[in-house]
């Protein structure tokens, strides 16, 4: 029998809790608009895929997993546009929001 990947492990692993999710105005209509759906982008992010955010982001990220801080998720949609994930340090709200929301 076949060891699944390291990969295959961590699919179904949430590093942190949502906490209620919130979404802007303009968030719903890039997604509408990319035809992405918003629960792929939330999975991803609560599994560690941060999408394109810096190095410093990404370790703060990390870290954040540990300590308790705010993490923040930038995923890239229509090739041009960015949709932020915004998971407060107290784990109780999850926001998706354009960069210029914030």
């Amino acid at each position: 029998m076949k060891q699944p990947t390291l990969a295959e492990q961590m699919a179904d692993i949430c590093l942190f809790p949502l906490g209620q999710i919130l979404a802007s105005p303009g968030a719903l209509d890039l997604l509408d608009r990319a035809e992405v759906n918003a629960e792929d982008l939330l999975i991803r992010h609560q599994q560690g895929d941060w999408g394109c955010v810096s190095s410093d982001d990404a370790e703060a990220n990390i870290h954040a997993i540990i300590d308790g801080s705010r993490i923040l998720s930038s995923y890239e949609l229509l090739n041009t546009e960015r949709l932020w994930i915004i998971t407060e340090a107290d784990r109780s709200s999850t926001t998706l929001l354009l960069p210029e929301e914030y």
